[in-house]
């Protein structure tokens, strides 16, 4: 039986797109299914959500030739600053600080608006030759026939590829009809997400504040604005999301202190539940899962969208390989190649992750002592001071030719 497309992707958000853009450099036909409407995402105004792109993945931008499109948007991150804190004292001193002077290669990552860096895919897509962007649409079924998956839409049609990738989220549904289970717990986090107005400059610099109730992230933006990621207790996030902006504003200047001076809101205020959940396979018979369908992490480090785009580069090296060679990239042995080179990588940073937001999150006084002393240990070594800096780079690793910057 014919194939419609090489490749189906479910999901439209950002992993799906970059993956299209990479399976077509690789030469595959390419679907991607987004159930939201192109025109009205790409058309939302200022909101203030944004990503910080290590520079691996500013590196895959530009290979896939969307990084044009986003650069002038884009503001480069020229150092992390970390600190414990206690309300209302606000961030103590700097406990490690890194600066990109000590990165041969720049900037240590960018800050880029999800607006922007939607526009700039959608822009890119349009133009790619190979790729179909099938929008206002969803994947209901699948099913294997085969050497082909046959994929149900909404509307009732039925396509055929070789393969079916989820790049639908938490909750993924791909993930679920292929029979693949999840593992993880909830936080009794709550993320208050939203963009302020510092007044003082923020120089380029991203800060990480420890807090007994939860990790609080101050990412810089263009035209002196901030992102913030506010980790609190399920409680106090549904009191402070109820509290007029002036109230919230000041509660936030609490935890913050002396980092930004008096803040103002500059756009609306979002909060979302804080969980890890990990599939027990990124593959099964011509499935494939990329992205917070195969890893949602806590965003303690800003991780989330680059562990997708890592995910990204290695499959479609795979795929983009097996193709040449005359291999079915659908096939599960070829599958397995991807499952390798990612699942342990993402599991062991995942982990990671929810280690040190334990660590952090609470007011444990030997706790804090000793977190502090790790940390001006890190901060003193030269050798663990640089892993520290390439892996926040996304530089560390066996990296796919993508995140070198190289196309595929």
């Amino acid at each position: 039986m014919d194939r419609d497309f090489d490749v189906i992707i479910a999901g439209g958000g950002l992993n799906g797109p970059a993956l299209a853009l990479a399976l077509a450099q690789g030469g595959l036909r390419v679907l991607v299914v987004d159930a939201r409407p192109a025109s009205a995402r790409a058309s939302v105004g200022f909101d203030g959500r944004a990503y910080a792109l290590a520079l691996a993945s500013q590196r895959l931008l530009s290979a896939l030739g969307v990084w044009p499109a986003v650069a002038a948007r884009a503001q480069p991150i020229l150092g992390i600053r970390t600190s414990d804190g206690v309300p209302p004292e606000g961030a103590a001193p700097f406990l490690l600080g890194f600066d990109h002077g000590e990165l041969d290669e720049g900037a240590m990552g960018f800050m880029v608006e999800d607006r922007h860096l939607y526009a700039a895919f959608l822009a890119t897509l349009e133009a790619a030759p190979g790729v179909t962007l099938r929008s206002g649409a969803s994947v209901t079924g699948q099913a294997v026939d085969g050497a082909l998956v046959a994929v149900t839409l909404d509307t009732g049609e039925v396509l055929r590829a070789a393969l079916l990738v989820g790049c639908d989220g938490r909750a993924s549904g791909v993930a679920q009809r292929a029979g693949i289970r999840r593992t993880g717990w909830g936080y009794g986090q709550t993320a208050l997400v939203g963009a302020i107005r510092p007044e003082r400059p923020h120089q380029g610099l991203a800060h990480q504040v420890f807090l007994p109730e939860g990790p609080l992230a101050i990412l810089p933006l263009r035209d002196g604005l901030a992102s913030i990621v506010w980790s609190e207790t399920e409680a106090n996030a549904r009191t402070i999301s109820a509290l007029p902006d002036e109230d919230y504003c000041a509660l936030l200047e609490a935890r913050i202190g002396h980092l930004t001076g008096r803040v103002e809101l500059a756009g609306p205020r979002f909060s979302y539940p804080l969980n890890l959940t990990l599939a027990e396979h990124y593959v099964a018979p011509r499935v494939a899962l990329v992205g917070d369908a195969a890893h949602g992490v806590h965003p303690i480090a800003g991780q989330g969208l680059n562990l997708g785009l890592r995910d990204v580069a290695a499959l479609a090296e795979v795929l983009a390989e097996a193709r040449a060679r005359g291999e079915d990239i659908g096939a599960l042995d070829v599958l397995e190649r991807y499952q390798r080179w990612r699942r342990f990588d993402s599991t062991v940073l995942a982990l990671g992750m929810d280690a040190v937001n334990r660590l952090f999150s609470n007011t444990n006084p030997l706790l804090r002592a000793a977190r502090g002393l790790g940390m001006r240990a890190v901060g003193a070594l030269a050798g663990p001071r640089r892993s520290f800096i390439r892996e926040a780079a996304g530089l560390s690793g066996d990296l796919p030719r993508l995140l070198t910057g190289q196309r595929l």
